[in-house]
């Protein structure tokens, strides 16, 4: 998948600057989809010159000036055709993961120390999942959101970040516990 799809995507929720994507990006996208701003704004930049997305620049006073994005109908084509076209594998990519590959040989004590800075990380981000769940549902239960709301991709994405981030903190505490064990013992 493109950044590019992953912008085209956010901008159904309707027109943002580059400063509001970036936002949206690093609070509800980024289970799932990782970009800095440069490269969001670089691809908004691509985006409007291939005719995907439209900006209209608004006056503010006291404030520069900013763009705000939106779909265009060729932007809304090629999201309709990157839905239709089978994904590929996901693949994980994690530093953290060779680290524990490696912790046999290596510095056990540096990697249980990186597998609890992860854990805290998973569980902050549950809780900006939790705050933002509750308000998408805005009051209403779930499955009034999913016969009411407009969109149901946006909830449906974040009930796949919160279930994540709940395995990697079920899953680091086992490695905790199991390092821990390990490095009592004393090997020969």
């Amino acid at each position: 998948m493109s950044l590019r799809n992953a912008v085209l995507a956010v901008l159904l929720e309707g027109e943002a600057s580059g400063y509001d994507l970036a936002k949206t990006f690093d609070a509800s996208v980024a289970n799932f989809w990782m970009a800095t701003p440069q490269q969001l704004y670089r691809e908004l930049d691509k985006m409007a010159a291939d005719g995907l997305i439209q900006g209209r620049v608004v006056h503010q006073e006291r404030r520069p000036d900013k763009r705000l994005f939106s779909l265009t109908e060729a932007g809304r084509r090629a999201l309709h055709e990157f839905t239709a076209a089978p994904p590929r594998p996901g693949a994980i990519r994690d530093e953290l993961m060779v680290q524990v590959q490696a912790v046999d040989a290596g510095d056990a004590e540096a990697v249980k120390n990186a597998l609890r800075e992860r854990m805290s990380w998973a569980e902050a981000k549950i809780a900006r999942f939790e705050h933002l769940r509750a308000r998408l549902l805005d009051g209403r239960t779930e499955e009034e959101h999913l016969t009411q709301a407009a969109r149901i991709g946006p909830y449906l994405t974040l009930l796949r970040g919160l279930a994540f981030e709940h395995e990697n903190v079920r899953w680091t505490r086992e490695a905790l516990v199991i390092l821990d064990q390990r490095t009592r013992i004393p090997t020969e």
